[in-house]
């Protein structure tokens, strides 16, 4: 409207007999706004400027856009600005159909709700002792010493028919085998168990759905076998589908909100005190019975609980990677070489401050390290750098070969394997390596002057084959810059010792 004025009075002037550079200087417009304005007849002005002007303007589709959303209450901004777009070539920005949409829905009290509203269903309450759901959760607690907000870890259990509810808190993410001593825990507590266990999909329980054949965890599945109870296992990502609110809200919502932590073992204490306060003393909303009277009455109709499986042990199982180690609590644990293979398994025990590895088949004892309390560790054996698939009798019989089988080397690497036993591999591997580094001369040189001075060492023989090497170079380069001068050869007269003096020697003898 205001344009359509401004257009008037453009043209009124004009006709008065204004120059364009006076009508806008006495209306404060631009001089090519004037102009414009002047070549254009009235259609043309409408067509253009106008239409333009009511494209840009949401408030004139008010009662459009009204009618949609009451039509259509999950209808989101963006739908509304593409049909408005669609059906009335409208030009605005996004940000401004949010504002407008919002507007719009606190006038006229239209909420936005979701296009689908699942229906359910009344269950009726199964009869006593017949049906436990079990529910895992996460709350958000403040840390009254660490002053921030820290995650606790809840099992949550409920008796369909009474409503009566069991818990137990944990500081860290609960393991199969944690998930098995809680319900334990929770069976001992209730002075026996239901026929049936209710679950969601969780990983602690259940590996594979397996179209209906489910393939319960290693841990679960032995205790399932040895209670004797049967399980229930909700479809994947619909815990909804179980047919009732979820304990753990209201244990989060009920006791944990605003409450402060201080230590896990006060705040399962207090927490019982809640459940015998208010959890179980509380009439029920539906039931409009108090759970801790009608539990009186259930708790003939529970299961005993087997001795069996008080009986039960943790079972820690690890894969083997590629590189021969496993995973425990953030570190990395080596195992002997040759210990991998694909889809290998094996198990931990814990015994103090030691973990203890063994094959998942036959428990034999693979590896022992000692726990490491960092994080982000590489924990080894020395002897786990070592091929341990060939034997130390091999070994001996190869360097002997390569050393001539003579009698001084077979003397030499028995007495090294048995006053080093614990370090033979690596003496030998040692020895290896020096005599593949020089010469056949040197090698027999370093190991008679070792017999002769007592010294059954691959650190001392190479240490007497470095010598020897230095030597026989500074007498090349002698030679080399005196031409005339002849080296002699000299010759060491060894003294052989028979074999029992080398027996005495090992035995704590005196050698002569």
């Amino acid at each position: 409207m205001k344009r359509w004025l401004m257009y008037m009075q453009i043209h009124t002037m004009k006709n008065q007999g204004f120059s364009k550079r006076q009508v806008a200087e006495k209306l404060g417009l631009n001089f090519r706004t004037v102009s414009k304005y002047l070549r254009m007849n009235p259609e043309e002005f409408n067509q253009t400027i106008l239409n333009r002007e009511r494209r840009r303007n949401l408030s004139l589709y008010e009662g459009v856009v009204v009618d949609w959303l009451k039509k259509y209450p999950d209808m989101t901004a963006a739908q509304v600005l593409d049909w408005l777009k669609e059906h009335y070539q409208v030009s605005v920005s996004d940000r401004a159909t949010r504002r407008f949409v919002k507007e719009l829905r606190k006038k006229h009290a239209i909420p936005k709700t979701k296009g689908y509203q699942r229906q359910y269903m009344a269950v009726e309450d199964p009869p006593m002792g017949q049906q436990m759901q079990v529910d895992l959760g996460v709350a958000y607690v403040f840390d009254f010493h660490k002053r921030s907000y820290q995650k606790l870890y809840c099992v949550a259990c409920v008796l369909s028919h009474s409503r009566y509810k069991w818990g137990e808190w944990y500081t860290k993410p609960l393991t199969s085998g944690q998930l098995v001593s809680s319900l334990q825990e929770c069976f001992e507590a209730l002075g026996g168990m239901p026929k049936e266990l209710v679950f969601d999909q969780d990983r602690l329980l259940a590996v594979d759905e397996n179209y209906g054949d489910i393939i319960f965890t290693r841990e679960f599945e032995q205790f399932r076998l040895s209670s004797g109870f049967q399980v229930y296992l909700c479809r994947g990502a619909d815990p909804e589908s179980k047919g009732r609110v979820e304990a753990t809200k209201y244990f989060k919502n009920g006791f944990a909100k605003n409450r402060q932590f201080v230590d896990i073992d006060m705040w399962n204490e207090s927490f019982g005190d809640w459940l015998e306060r208010t959890g179980n003393a509380k009439i029920h909303s539906i039931t409009k019975k108090v759970p801790a009277e009608v539990f009186e009455q259930e708790r003939l109709f529970l299961k005993p609980v087997p001795s069996t499986i008080k009986s039960y042990e943790v079972i820690l199982t690890r894969d083997v990677h590629k590189n021969n180690t496993i995973f425990y609590k953030g570190n990395r644990y080596t195992l002997p070489l040759g210990t991998y293979r694909p889809g290998r398994k094996v198990t931990l025990d814990i015994e103090s401050d030691i973990l203890k590895i063994r094959d998942d088949f036959d428990g034999y004892l693979i590896a022992k390290h000692k726990i490491s309390k960092s994080k982000g560790q590489l924990v080894q054996n020395n002897n786990h750098k070592r091929d341990n698939t060939k034997k130390l009798d091999d070994l001996q019989d190869n360097l002997l070969k390569i050393m001539g089988s003579s009698e001084d080397a077979c003397i030499f690497l028995t007495q090294m394997r048995c006053l080093k036993s614990r370090y033979a591999r690596d003496q030998f591997s040692l020895m290896e390596q020096t005599i593949s580094a020089h010469t056949e001369s040197i090698v027999k040189k370093a190991l008679e002057y070792c017999l002769i001075h007592s010294l059954f060492s691959a650190v001392e023989f190479r240490n007497a084959a470095q010598y020897f090497e230095a030597n026989l170079q500074i007498e090349q380069e002698t030679v080399s810059q005196n031409p005339k001068v002849t080296l002699l050869k000299t010759y060491m007269n060894t003294k052989k010792r028979p074999l029992s003096e080398y027996a005495r020697f090992t035995k704590g003898g005196d050698s002569q």
